[in-house]
Order: structure tokens, then C-alpha cells, then sequence
């Protein structure tokens, strides 16, 4: 859909013209899964797909919400922002104004505003489409209701303003505690380069992305993942209780801190065997990804590749997050020559894998994966051969 067309959808659903238009990206993580909340570093990079947010001001008092993805409609008073029930679409807006208020008492909703929606990241793939939600309406309205404390900052300061916004409210809104990671992605994107960001400091690198005769391609199980499902909580508890236990022998915040030479001194403090196992993921992980990034900065593209596809490992055996569609692609993408890694993105349990793909082997492995996972899961596979974008901006 071209702006054009959200303007004429925003006139014909309203009346009246959008005054302003936002934009902010999806995500795909290249390495580094479930870390972000254990104090870790990941490496994700915006994408050239996300979600576009046009508003105009009303005289109402109302906050009316529309979406082009959507059926469903909401008009919202201005004096009765609140979480609202059976999982609401419109949470995802209310919780960043509710937030922006709380965290900048000088911002101050002045009018009622009427809003469109329309997001062309493909629902439930794990790609970030409720980040790029909360950071799109983050966006326009720390402007709209002068959240001055914010705006003053330089542009680096604002924009993970945005994105702390943006994961309070996916804590309090949608009730999933995830880490910083999807939403400083959207807020911090930068083109042809990925995010190297420690999640517990919040300080971050943009490294540039250079895959010569190689492209990132992302692949869609159609088996859509469900992060507030329980399961992704039930990870976060989890490493908590081996942080808890490994903390009577050598106390710690995240399970991030330790390197794998203090994991072998202390892994015997954890009793429960569930803990223990993810425990084992995340120190894994965190040395895999450190060792990802300086691979792609010395252009040892093969062995990103092969750190790639052993994050996927962990990730299915010790996290147990990946599950029987994301593993017949994986499993998949592991036989074609040209593939240098593949693993699961994203929190998982559905959702989508990345893989690294010679420019010559993308048709064969488009061909074979799709093949190979139809036959297994009885779904069908898309493919996006992933662009690299920039962060949340205005457009208009």
C-alpha cells in the first residue's frame, strides 16, 4: 500500500485529511535470542517493512482508533485511558500515552485525536509488529503531547526513550515481560547495518552489514507464535531462579555475566534441571553472539553462519523454544548448499527463521524448504529476502 493510499483511507474513514504520518520498522534478530532480559547483548536490524501511523487532531475529547489490518474500531475518552479487554489492538497505543504521561509529567493530551493503522508486517511471524506499534505511537505523540524532558535529549537519548516506552507498555498493556530488544530496534534501525546492543547498559554499536553475493533471507511458518501465552514468561522466571541459586556461590543480576569459564565454576549451584538447562543456553549465547559480531567484522561470513545455526541448537534443546515448524525449516535449510546458517528469530514458538543465503542458492532453497516443509507440517513457507532499513521517523 502506497502513503497515498493510507491518506486517502485515513480521509475516507474520518472525513477529514491526516495531518501527520509516522513510520517505524519491524525487526529480525540475527543472533543472540532470549538474551535481551538475562542482561545480554543481541544483534538485530530494521527492516524495510513495519507500521505506518497517520493522526489528525479532533474536537471530541476521543481518541478513535482505525486500522487497514483490523476489523475491529475503538473510540477511547480521553479521561478513560486503561488497559482494555479481550486483548485489544488499541492497547498497544493507549499503554505508550498512558507511559509517555507517567514518565514525563509535563506531557499533557490537549485534544482528542483520530488514528489509522496499517502495518505490512506479516502477523504473528515474530518479526516485531507490536514493537513497531508501541515505537510508531511512542513517536508521534512525545511531539503531539510536548513530552518536553524527552524531546530535549539528543536524537541517540530520544529514540531509546521511545523504545523504553514502548517496552513498558508491552509489560503493562500486553502483559508479556520482554526485554529491550524489539523495540530499540525499531527506534535505533540504521540502513545495511545491525544493532550490537547490551541490553543491561543499554549502550550499542551499528556495524554495517556486508554480505557480498549474500542476502538474509527470512522464512514464515505460518504457524503464528503466542509470546503472552505463558511460555515466554515461564522462561523469564526461569532464569531468575538460576540467577537466585547461582547467586549464593558468586552473586550476580543477569546470567549474561558470566563468561563460559565462570559457568563451568558454578553450573553445580543450579538444582532444578529446567533452570539449569536455560541457564546454559544464555551464557552459550552470549559468547556465540560477541563471537558473531567480530566474525562479521573481520568478513568471516562462513562462520557467522555456523554460529547461526548452533544458536538454533541451543535454542531448540536447552531454551525449548523452537518447536516442530521453525525446526523443519531449519532442518531444512541445513541441507542446501549455499545456506551458510539458519536459525529460529524472535521469542519463537512459531513465528519465522533467518538465514544466510549465496545469491545462487536462493531459488533452490526457496524450491527445497518450501517443499520439505510442506511435506512435514502440512503449511506452506513465505520468503522475504530481508532489506535492511532505518528507525521510527516522521514522513509527512
Amino acid at each position: 500500500m502506497t502513503t497515498q493510499e493510507m491518506m486517502s483511507a485515513f480521509e475516507q474513514a474520518y472525513g477529514h485529511k491526516a495531518e501527520k504520518m509516522y513510520f517505524a520498522p519491524g525487526r529480525v534478530n540475527l543472533i543472540g535470542e532470549h538474551t535481551d532480559y538475562n542482561g545480554g547483548c543481541v544483534f538485530p536490524c530494521a527492516l524495510s517493512f513495519g507500521a505506518w501511523l497517520l493522526i489528525a487532531k479532533n474536537e471530541d475529547q476521543v481518541l478513535r482508533f482505525r486500522s487497514l489490518n483490523m476489523p475491529q474500531t475503538y473510540n477511547i475518552a480521553l479521561s478513560a485511558i486503561c488497559p482494555q479487554p479481550d486483548k485489544a489492538w488499541c492497547n498497544y497505543a493507549l499503554g505508550c500515552l498512558d507511559i509517555i504521561k507517567r514518565r514525563h509529567p509535563e506531557a499533557a493530551l490537549k485534544s482528542g485525536y483520530d488514528l489509522l493503522y496499517y502495518g505490512n508486517v506479516p502477523a504473528g511471524a515474530g518479526l516485531s509488529s507490536s514493537a513497531a506499534m508501541e515505537v510508531v505511537t511512542a513517536r508521534a505523540f512525545t511531539e503531539e503531547m510536548s513530552a518536553v524532558s524527552c524531546q530535549s535529549s539528543d536524537d541517540k537519548a530520544y529514540r531509546t526513550e521511545l523504545a523504553l516506552i514502548g517496552q513498558a507498555c508491552e509489560h503493562e498493556y500486553a502483559g508479556v515481560m520482554c526485554g529491550i530488544m524489539d523495540q530499540f530496534a525499531s527506534a535505533q534501525g540504521k540502513k545495511d547495518h545491525a544493532i550490537y546492543l547490551n541490553c543491561d547498559t543499554l549502550e550499542f554499536e551499528h556495524v554495517p552489514v556486508k554480505l557480498d553475493g549474500i542476502k538474509v533471507v527470512i522464512t514464515n511458518t505460518h504457524s503464528p507464535h503466542h509470546l503472552d501465552s505463558g511460555a515466554y514468561n515461564d522462561r523469564v522466571r526461569q532464569c531468575k531462579l538460576a540467577v537466585e541459586q547461582i547467586s549464593k556461590v558468586k552473586p550476580i543480576k543477569f546470567l549474561a555475566e558470566l563468561t563460559e569459564e565462570d559457568w563451568k565454576e558454578v553450573q553445580s549451584a543450579i538444582t532444578d534441571p529446567i533452570a539449569f538447562k536455560r541457564a546454559r543456553h544464555v551464557v552459550g549465547e552470549v559468547a556465540r553472539t560477541a563471537a558473531a559480531v567480530e566474525a562479521l567484522k573481520r568478513g568471516e561470513i562462513a562462520y557467522f553462519g555456523e554460529l547461526m545455526t548452533a544458536s538454533h541448537v541451543s535454542l531448540r534443546d536447552d531454551y525449548e523454544v523452537t518447536g516442530p515448524e521453525l525446526d523443519a525449516l531449519a532442518e531444512a535449510a541445513w541441507q542446501v548448499e549455499g545456506v551458510l546458517g539458519s536459525r529460529m528469530t524472535g521469542g519463537g514458538f512459531g513465528g519465522c527463521t533467518v538465514s544466510l543465503v549465496k545469491d545462487e542458492a536462493i531459488e533452490q532453497f526457496k524450491a527445497f524448504v518450501g517443499k520439505e516443509y510442506e511435506e512435514k507440517t502440512g503449511l506452506k513457507a513465505d520468503f522475504y529476502v530481508a532489506e535492511i532499513g532505518d528507525g521510527v521517523a516522521r514522513l509527512a
